[in-house]
């Protein structure tokens, strides 16, 4: 069975072609594209061992998408002559409320669920659907899975997603935490105990998803019982646009000061804020570190401003766990950038974190490593996510159960 996972980001799209089969998968090709709605934004396509790179702006998703498909059923650079060869496609989608706490077959209506929780994630569920709706007008007869990242939280206790509101809104409108990344975070804390074999289940993993987006999950054997996102995406940690935790009274207040409505606040919050606020730079951490290197000052409390907020969750979520045993780093962000790893390790000592600069400063692309010390009461760990090899599994998964009812 040929699967096609695709995951669309805020501002890129990752991708598999994936041939399953019973406990066995091979990735047949893979690749992204990055820096989508900008002229410098590019395509790396991973096939046979070989690279093959695009530059040229990529408007939007949807041309990002078209993209995709052309280069799989490329002559040269492809692995199938037509897209008839695709069985099925799996779609990471961010936000599925309470509705949604298991992967599931796409038809029009949970499309239209999908769409009601866009209020709730809008810099990722319109993606997602973009990617969900090309795929279904140019695969109509191929069967289309959704993979939720609010899924794997859903074992988080009423007293980490409740807000101190009042309860009725909850149960009028569904308002709690529900937590996003989670098919990342799922896949690296099981990743990490494989790789120290240990079993999950005696462990207490915080995973730290560092990209565009930013998230913290505290890992206690296996489940997820708290995380940093919130109601939406926008709560928790410092991210590319996204302010993060915030006084909800700032928003009211800019609100009244600068005559805005809603529509224009969530522009700002999801938009306009974060590093990218901050900065005035780019919400890309690596031309905010360049400029912080020039000696730019906005840059430089940028970056302070964003690993002190990681390294206070930390902090927090030991606190939640009883101890940590793994620390464990994933992402663009997090599997690259070596000084930001350093700047939100150093001061930790004192849970037991002790970096090893010289493995932290080594980086080793795609390749789970430990970057701590020998004598490091928590072993830290870098681990490569693969969203997308989840997403093709359980999309197996659900088209599995669908042939044996037939």
């Amino acid at each position: 069975m040929n699967i096609l996972a695709i995951n669309c980001g805020s501002s890129s799209i990752k991708y598999q072609f994936v041939q399953m089969k019973e406990k066995k998968e091979k990735v047949l090709a893979k690749g992204l594209i990055e820096r989508i709605g900008k002229k410098s934004s590019f395509q790396i396509h991973f096939i046979n061992g070989r690279t093959v790179q695009k530059k040229g702006e990529v408007k939007d998703h949807r041309k990002g998408l078209r993209k995709i498909l052309e280069l799989l059923t490329n002559k040269d650079n492809g692995v199938i002559k037509d897209i008839s060869e695709i069985s099925a496609v799996g779609h990471r989608v961010v936000h599925g409320g309470e509705k949604f706490v298991n992967s599931i077959l796409i038809d029009d209506k949970v499309v239209e669920a999908i769409h009601i929780y866009t209020s709730l994630a809008p810099l990722h569920n319109p993606p997602n659907l973009t990617g969900i709706e090309i795929s279904l007008s140019l695969l109509p007869n191929v069967p289309q899975v959704a993979v939720f990242d609010t899924a794997y939280h859903q074992t988080i206790p009423p007293r980490a997603f409740l807000y101190a509101l009042p309860y009725e809104y909850y149960e009028k409108y569904k308002i709690r935490r529900y937590g996003f990344h989670g098919t990342s975070h799922r896949y690296v804390a099981q990743k990490a105990a494989e790789f120290l074999n240990l079993p999950i289940d005696d462990l207490r993993i915080i995973t730290c998803h560092l990209g565009n987006g930013c998230s913290i999950t505290a890992v206690n054997k296996g489940n997820s019982i708290d995380t940093t996102m919130g109601f939406t995406p926008l709560e928790g940690l410092v991210m590319g646009t996204r302010c993060g935790d915030i006084d909800p009274g700032v928003i009211l207040f800019l609100m009244e000061k600068e005559k805005i409505g809603p529509k224009q606040m969530n522009n700002i919050l999801n938009r306009q804020s974060g590093i990218m606020g901050i900065s005035g730079v780019s919400n890309d951490i690596r031309d905010v570190k360049k400029e912080a290197q020039k000696g730019n000052e906005k840059a430089k409390i940028a970056l302070e401003i964003f690993t002190y907020r990681i390294k206070k969750y930390i902090g927090a979520y030991s606190a939640v766990l009883g101890g940590i045993d793994v620390l464990v780093f994933t992402g663009g962000i997090g599997e690259n950038a070596t000084d930001i790893r350093g700047m939100i390790c150093e001061g930790l000592e004192f849970l037991g974190i002790q970096l090893d600069k010289r493995k932290n400063n080594k980086n080793t692309q795609n390749e789970i490593r430990i970057i701590s010390k020998k004598d490091s009461s928590v072993k830290v760990l870098v681990v490569p996510t693969d969203e997308e090899k989840i997403i093709a599994q359980e999309t197996w998964r659900i088209v599995q159960k669908l042939a044996t009812r037939k």
